[in-house]
């Protein structure tokens, strides 16, 4: 089942969102390393954390998926949000320097396919995060939030999936170690929580966070037919490595 950019909205507009977006935040800081003039692509649901780490960015976009539907973002300025397909994103070969996947690969037709694309997108050297529900945490089996629906995601599932998509990961981060509280007078108890399971059950966090690196070396399959129509879309930005400073025109 997709979760609805409504749900979505709605569930980080209200308390247990904001204390789940600061506790996958706090997940994501230690391995999110600086790119010099980043270009950086949030794909699925990522407002709530494009807008804490894309301040220092050259350029950001929120692609949503087109069975998820849209908002506009960011607020009061020109949108940098688009409807895509996350399987055929309309950028040129090697144009990002990093991608960062929220609500988006557990609700994928096909993983492998849309990391396939991620990998195109990506620079030599581009960096991909992933966050994913974890099989064995406890925000699987609520309804409330959307952690709970699409395909939760094993830590070894996730390594051989990036594995044959071609990436090679580097760091692992857990997040949400609190339960999904639904009652506003225990969310105060989160941040606790969240410090002490991080220490005494980590393997029973609500989402895994994985950062992985492109493998710049890799065969070019024959391309089927299906995917040959699929290269019509028109390149947005050009290419340029992670993290290279462009030349002054």
């Amino acid at each position: 089942m997709n979760a609805d950019i409504v749900d979505l909205r709605d569930f980080y507009s209200g308390g247990l969102g904001q204390a789940a977006q600061r506790a996958v935040s706090a997940g994501l800081t230690p391995m999110w390393l600086p790119i010099p003039q980043e270009r950086l692509l949030g794909l699925g649901y990522t407002l709530p954390y494009l807008d804490r780490f894309s301040a220092d960015c050259e350029r950001a976009l929120a692609f949503m998926p087109a069975s998820q539907g849209a908002v506009n973002w960011p607020v009061g300025a020109p949108s940098r949000t688009a409807l895509v397909g996350a399987e055929e994103l309309p950028l040129g070969d090697a144009s990002i320097d990093r991608i960062l996947l929220v609500h988006a690969l557990e609700f994928a037709e096909s993983p492998l396919e849309m990391l396939s694309e991620c990998w195109r997108v990506l620079a030599p050297g581009g960096r991909i995060v992933i966050v994913v529900p974890n099989r064995r945490g406890v925000w699987t089996r609520f309804e409330h939030t959307p952690f709970g629906s699409g395909r939760p995601w094993s830590r070894g599932q996730l390594l051989r999936l990036l594995r044959e998509a071609m990436f090679t990961p580097t760091a692992w981060s857990d997040a949400l170690l609190f339960p999904p509280f639904q009652r506003r007078s225990l969310l105060g108890l989160a941040p606790a929580l969240e410090r002490f399971g991080r220490k005494m059950w980590p393997l029973f966090s609500g989402v895994i966070l994985i950062e992985a690196t492109k493998q710049v070396y890799r065969g070019v399959p024959v391309a089927s037919a299906r995917r040959e129509r699929r290269r019509v879309a028109k390149p947005v930005l050009v290419p340029q490595g992670a993290g290279a400073h462009r030349r002054e025109q």
